[in-house]
Order: structure tokens, then C-alpha cells, then sequence
């Protein structure tokens, strides 16, 4: 049940980030998004944080979330 919410969190979250219309809020998203799952899963919340943020900021530069 756990693993099926953050799933399904993890896919909403990206195809929100899809529809921010620059790297900052994108990388917002990212960040929020990294934080919650981080912590839900056990893992360091800012570390999650962080590494959301890259992914948000960066997703248009490779393109993923255009």
C-alpha cells in the first residue's frame, strides 16, 4: 500500500513539473517532492530536497519535462 502512494506521488509530482514554466519552479517542485519521498522512505529529507531540486531544475535540459 506504502510503495503504491509514493508511486503514485512520484508520478504526479513529475508530470507537474512538466507544467512549471521555469528551471525555479521547477526545481521547487523537485525539491518538495524530493523532501516527501525522502522522508517517507526513511531517508535524509534534505538530501531528498536537494537532489529533487537538481532534477527539477535540470528536467528541461535533458529533455524530460518539456
Amino acid at each position: 500500500m506504502r510503495k503504491s502512494v509514493l508511486s503514485i506521488a512520484l508520478i504526479s509530482f513529475t508530470a507537474l513539473a512538466g507544467c512549471m514554466d521555469n528551471d525555479a519552479e521547477r526545481a521547487i517542485a523537485g525539491g518538495l517532492a524530493g523532501a516527501l519521498l525522502a522522508d517517507q522512505t526513511g531517508g535524509s529529507a534534505t538530501t531528498g530536497a536537494l537532489a529533487g531540486a537538481a532534477a527539477g531544475a535540470l528536467c528541461d535540459d535533458v529533455r524530460v519535462c518539456r
